[in-house]
């Protein structure tokens, strides 16, 4: 068991919307995470993982944003009464519906079950890795937001996950580039091959224009149709 300290890159992590209640005013409960469910990139939230980024926000009296997409221009809302139970990450989220127009478009997507994804933006702190399962536990993570995205399982979705990250000063991993061309369609020799010639140069280069790089790697990756 390998044990990791000290703040990492930037991560998102997407679910599908465990939403309670939708109200006609745009308040609905929920949870944006849940404990002990092993993701596609092989991780799990331990209990207690939130714990103290939760007393930070309580202590600063700071709401965490509802985002669009991930997208920090485009707040459509604010969680209140965030709380970890038995189950994962509990909270009650407000959709500015009056203010914000995708916040309306949000709430209609969930009212109508059209829109159903959850994803938070988080900074991990402490994690454990299982050499054995190959699995990670997040033992400590730093809640940045919880945005609703469109469908978690979309290509597009992935795609702006990634953006994401790099939007926030980082670079995806090599296995979590890999991870998304194969979840994307791509076969796993030729997912390969783009991370290896892309991404795994722009990792060891300097030059600061690599973000820009991977930006039009992804936009040009929504434009194509992939094919099993």
């Amino acid at each position: 068991m390998q044990r990791k300290s000290g703040k990492g890159g930037y991560k998102v992590r997407a679910f599908d919307l465990d939403v309670k209640s939708v109200d006609d005013v745009g308040q609905f409960s929920g949870y944006g995470s849940v404990f002990g469910v092993v993701d596609s990139y092989q991780e799990i939230v331990a209990p207690g993982a939130f714990s103290n980024s939760l007393d930070a926000l309580k202590k600063g009296g700071r709401a965490l944003p509802i985002l669009w997409q991930h997208d920090s221009y485009t707040p459509i809302g604010s969680w209140t009464g965030l709380k970890e139970d038995d189950k994962g990450l509990y909270g009650d989220g407000d959709l500015w519906i009056d203010e914000a127009p995708n916040a309306k478009i949000a709430y209609r997507g969930m009212k109508a079950k059209a829109i159903t994804g959850l994803s938070i933006g988080y900074y991990v702190l402490s994690s454990d890795y299982n050499e054995k399962t190959g699995i990670r536990t997040l033992n400590e993570v730093d809640l940045v937001e919880i945005s609703i995205v469109t469908n978690p399982a979309n290509t597009d979705a992935r795609i702006d996950a990634v953006k994401s990250i790099i939007a926030h000063g980082g670079l995806p991993s090599l296995p979590e580039f890999e991870r998304f061309l194969r979840e994307a369609g791509f076969s796993k020799s030729m997912a390969a091959v783009i991370a290896n010639r892309g991404l795994k140069h722009l990792l060891q280069s300097e030059s600061g224009s690599e973000a820009n790089d991977v930006n039009r790697l992804l936009d040009g990756l929504k434009s194509l149709t992939f094919k099993e």
